[in-house]
């Protein structure tokens, strides 16, 4: 990956004249069956733009309780685009079309109007879980039924997709818009990729500028993407058996409570008192609290 790095052509991306980069944006975006993709630093503002793009102020988005959309980007959905949030208690962050159904609220002066679905696939909080084509096809077709935007934070979708063999180009015609991190279990440094269709990523380029999400250079980190894409998807297969016999052993363990189910590579478990989740860490061998071995220093330098 480095290497790839280290090679590769780069241009002005703000212009359009990076060749990585638009080489990435057009593997993910055939990747997924869709017409245009873009390039951003991070899942946040892929997920930021798209919520942008697809909604108007005082709409609302529809996710489950424990999205990251809703937990762990600073409300952004109020402030980058001024919509409200109809939070659903899904089971392990997966929420159903039953739901989503119930969820939408009737035109009134008085109420948000409801826009926008959010899945996110793996789910962070609910521990590693993962979408079925089916389930995804549902909630789609409702969104279609309804009038209603339906975007993809698919943070992990490759550790779903290796372990249920579905297509890529399955999943890309059932969402208005989904998001690819590169980083995380697939290893680049760095980057997100938003697709949709050509109209959208228009938009989506002019939200992702006034983000600051404009990049010179940035085919140095989209040669990372295009590795990662080209050599690390089947070892996302390795990482989630791990996690399962890591969640095998921990179940066997008489300070754990309860460990969730592990579908991906995702551990979450729970400890018996009087351990709680701190002081368990604390006491855990490689905490932050034991100083870290010195990095051995260039030769030369």
């Amino acid at each position: 990956m480095m290497e790839a790095m280290m090679t590769t052509e780069v241009g002005d991306e703000v212009f359009g004249e990076d060749p990585t980069v638009n080489s990435l944006e057009a593997k993910v975006a055939g990747m997924f069956g869709k017409e245009a993709a873009l390039f951003c630093p991070s899942g946040t503002m892929t997920n930021q733009i798209a919520i942008k793009t697809h909604t108007q102020p005082l709409d609302e988005l529809i996710c489950d309780e424990s999205s990251h959309v809703y937990q762990y980007e600073v409300g952004g959905y109020a402030f980058n685009s001024g919509v409200a949030v109809n939070l659903l208690p899904g089971v392990h962050g997966k929420i159903t079309a039953a739901q989503v159904a119930a969820a939408i609220k009737p035109v009134y002066d008085w109420l948000p109007k409801s826009r926008l679905v959010v899945l996110e696939n793996t789910a962070n909080k609910g521990g590693g879980s993962y979408y079925t084509l089916n389930e995804m096809r549902e909630i789609s077709v409702l969104c279609r039924q309804k009038g209603l935007r339906f975007h993809l934070d698919g943070a992990r979708i490759f550790n779903a997709l290796v372990e249920t063999g579905d297509d890529t180009r399955e999943i890309g015609p059932l969402f208005d818009s989904i998001s690819i991190c590169l980083s995380k279990g697939l290893g680049a440094p760095v980057g997100s990729v938003l697709c949709g269709d050509a109209d959208f990523i228009r938009q989506a380029r002019r939200y992702r500028k006034v983000m600051g999400g404009g990049m010179r250079q940035a085919g140095i980190l989209a040669a990372a993407g295009i590795y990662a894409l080209d050599h690390h998807v089947s070892r996302l297969k390795t990482d989630n058996d791990h996690a399962k016999l890591l969640g095998q052993r921990l179940a066997q363990m008489p300070y754990v409570a309860a460990v969730r189910p592990v579908q991906t590579n995702i551990v979450i478990f729970d400890v018996h008192p009087p351990h709680t989740a701190a002081s368990f860490w604390k006491s855990w061998p490689h905490t932050a609290s034991k100083p870290r071995p010195s990095a051995p220093k260039p030769s030369g330098l």
